[in-house]
């Protein structure tokens, strides 16, 4: 059977999926947020595993500055790391609009009036990130993954620190050579139940714009 986690292609910007309202219960050993989810948008019956061990292993974020989470579905990412760094300002960017504004509501229902829940295309282009935690959408297809990880890797401060989550099945190892090969040095922080957490460090060179 399938199910409304299946219908709609979760990176399309308006999906055509009529809303189908869900919640999901994110709980971490410093956490405990229940979130407000629809059809249309990625893993919305659960927080997916992926996410979960990213939010598991990844290191503390920076206390202040302007964080970033690439693809923020409805935040759970976005508010663990507002959670966790509450004097920085979190930028959660999506191109799906549904998903921006379930983060939006999300990051209100949890008082966490520091995350910026925008468009893609709508976040300033001076900011720069002193970290970026991200679930890429793998399945946009290899091509359009690369330009994406270029234009928002790219925006790293020079010693910004990128920590994405990739299924080893879906190339998280071709993936790191290609972020080696394209000069952000890229090393394997965590392997679990077939997933790869890869810590990215800022290109050596890359202005600080």
């Amino acid at each position: 059977m399938v199910t409304f986690y299946d219908v709609a292609h979760y990176f399309e910007e308006r999906p055509e999926t009529a809303s189908r309202p869900g919640s999901v219960t994110l709980v971490l050993p410093d956490l405990h947020l229940k979130l407000e989810t629809d059809s249309g948008v990625f893993s919305p019956e659960r927080v997916d595993q992926g996410t979960r061990i990213l939010l598991e292993t990844v290191p503390p974020p920076p206390a202040e500055g302007d964080l970033l989470d690439l693809g923020c579905g409805y935040g759970p990412i976005a508010l663990t790391m507002a959670s966790r760094a509450p004097g920085a300002t979190v930028w959660a960017v999506d191109v799906n609009r549904r998903s921006v504004e379930l983060c939006a509501r999300n990051a209100r229902a949890a008082a966490l009036d520091k995350v910026r829940s925008v468009h893609v295309d709508e976040v300033p282009p001076e900011i720069r990130y002193r970290t970026i935690w991200s679930n890429p959408a793998i399945r946009i297809g290899k091509a359009a993954l690369h330009e994406m990880l270029t234009r928002w890797l790219s925006r790293l401060t020079p010693d910004g620190v990128a920590y994405l989550v990739v299924q080893k099945h879906l190339g998280s190892d071709s993936l790191q050579r290609w972020l080696n090969e394209q000069g952000w040095p890229t090393t394997r922080t965590a392997s679990r139940s077939s997933y790869r957490v890869l810590q990215v460090q800022a290109r050596p060179g890359e202005p600080d714009r």
